[in-house]
Order: structure tokens, then sequence, then C-alpha cells
């Protein structure tokens, strides 16, 4: 059986680490863009030497970078699932948020995912299908978080999106399915929950799990 190739993009971040891993050790081979400087050696480093891992240095939400990742892939063994991990979280009242903050979360929720999406897509129709999963965000499908708005509404972006994608991609035997996490337990994530609750009240973000991991 052919080896499968897998892309990741935020495959050097907390969650798509942990991705990488899954599927290095179920036989693939890997694909990872980076951007910001020792991202792509402090993975390396977690893996063994011999790891089917590319790394390349692209952004996912410029034109010419999301192509070259995909042709990456290709080189790499070809193209047979796509995980789009890339994102960027901030909080603050819709009446605070700024211009920059909103166009930040456009930029890194949607149009990543637009831009990959776009060039992974063509590859998997070409290939006769695929797999395509992105990462959405429960504040996208609540009835409204406070202080998420910027957020929410960029990874209900990606919702509607991948929606799209599986009702174009099907008769390609293309599927296409977003993943909507609440909170992933990370060290960055734990400051910001305690943030959160101290801003809008205690009962925010209410839940057996969230009070014991995260006390006010």
């Amino acid at each position: 059986m052919a080896r499968r190739t897998v892309l990741i993009t935020g495959g050097t971040g907390s969650l798509g680490q942990a991705v990488v891993k899954h599927f290095l050790d179920q036989g693939a081979a890997v694909v990872v863009p980076w951007v910001a400087d020792g991202e792509a050696d402090a993975l390396r480093a977690q893996l063994p030497d011999d790891a089917p891992l590319t790394l390349l240095q692209a952004s996912v939400t410029d034109p010419d970078g999301a192509a070259r990742i995909v042709e990456a892939a290709r080189a790499a063994g070809g193209l047979d699932t796509a995980v789009l991990l890339v994102g960027g979280f901030a909080t603050d009242a819709v009446e605070e948020t700024s211009r920059d903050t909103w166009d930040r979360m456009v930029a890194l929720n949607a149009t990543s995912v637009f831009q990959m999406a776009r060039e992974v897509f063509p590859v998997l129709k070409e290939n006769g299908g695929g797999r395509i999963v992105t990462v959405a965000a429960e504040p996208a499908l609540d009835r409204g978080a406070k202080g998420m708005g910027a957020y929410a509404a960029t990874k209900a972006a990606v919702v509607s999106l991948t929606r799209t994608l599986a009702a174009e991609g099907g008769p390609h035997g293309i599927t296409a399915n977003a993943v909507a996490p609440r909170i992933i337990d990370t060290p960055a994530n734990r400051s910001f929950v305690r943030r959160y609750r101290k801003m809008f009240g205690p009962d925010t973000l209410p839940s057996a799990d969230v009070e014991a991991a995260y006390p006010v």
C-alpha cells in the first residue's frame, strides 16, 4: 500500500504537533509549513531523525506560499489529506475590537482555510478524491459568546466554507469536515480562560471541566 501524504498547516502549534505525531505514527508522510523562526527546529527536535517529515517556510495566507506548500506535498509523494489548523484567537467586546484585530482574525482563521483549500482542491480532484479537515470552534456554533465577536465570526466562516467544500467535493470523492472543539488544554488557553472569566464573570464558560481546570 502506498504511503499517504498528509499536509498539516499549523503543524508547529500545540494542537498541530499532536496531529503531526499522530499521522507519523500511522505511517504517513507529513508536510508542515512554518513561518516564525524556531518553529521548525522545535517540531523536528521532538521527532525521530528519520521521520518522513517535510518542513518548508511559507505563509498559508499568501497565494504563492499556498501554492508552494501544495507542490511540496506533491513532491513528497502526492496529496491525500489536508488538515488545515492554522488559526488565531483574540477576545474583546465588539466596541473595543480594533480593525487590525478584525483583519488579523479574518486572515488567520478564514483566509488561511480559503487559500489552502483553493490550492488543495484541484489536486485532490485530480487524484480521484481525498480528505480536507478544518478546525472551527464552539463559539462559531453558539448563540453568542461575549468578547468573541471577531473570533466567532471568522470561525463561523470556516464552518460555512467547509460545508461548501463538502458539497462541491462530494461528486469527486472529496470529503470535508470541520472539527469544533471547545477549549484545548494548553498553557496559553489556561491563561486566557482565567482572564476571560474575570472580564465577563465567573458564570461564563460554565461547565464542570472548566471549573476544575481553570479556577478564577
